[in-house]
């Protein structure tokens, strides 16, 4: 388990950034931690990091937003399905070709996840820290990779 910290959103975005820059097709993050811990943020760095140009919104009440960049881009916030996982088809976006960012992703029953990078972040005086949970080889290279950056 590793840990960044993150004194301000401009910190935040860029690291996002640099987590964008080494995604892979089928990775997934789970990013989880309290209302305004930065999940969003730190979503629009990664999506600039895959070369995004749209603006990122929080998919809060359409669930899912797709984008277009180096690798397609799901993001999902799956705080509103909350016990009816089987409102929406996770496979479509998992097993596809593109990179799975999942806000508030503990709700959902892990066994439907194979290999995934929990992103945690809390709130410490002004800046966020970020703990990162490998579940898998894939997310442990993963996490290594941002680790030794």
């Amino acid at each position: 388990m590793s840990m960044f910290y993150s004194q301000n959103e401009k910190q935040l975005l860029a690291f996002g950034e640099k987590i964008g820059q080494k995604l892979k097709a089928q990775d997934v993050l789970i990013l989880t931690g309290d209302l305004g811990a930065g999940k969003t943020t730190l979503t629009k760095g990664i999506a600039k990091g895959l070369g995004i140009k749209q603006m990122i919104k929080s998919p809060t009440y359409t669930i899912v937003r797709e984008y277009e960049g180096r690798l397609p881009f799901y993001h999902l916030d799956v705080y509103r399905i909350g016990d009816d996982p089987d409102s929406i088809d996770l496979d479509d976006f998992l097993f596809g070709d593109g990179v799975t960012v999942i806000e508030w992703g503990e709700l959902l029953d892990a066994s439907l996840l194979d290999d995934y990078l929990t992103i945690r972040l809390d709130k410490k005086e002004d800046g966020r820290q970020l703990t990162f949970i490998p579940h898998g080889s894939r997310s442990q290279e993963l996490a290594e990779e941002l680790d030794y950056d």
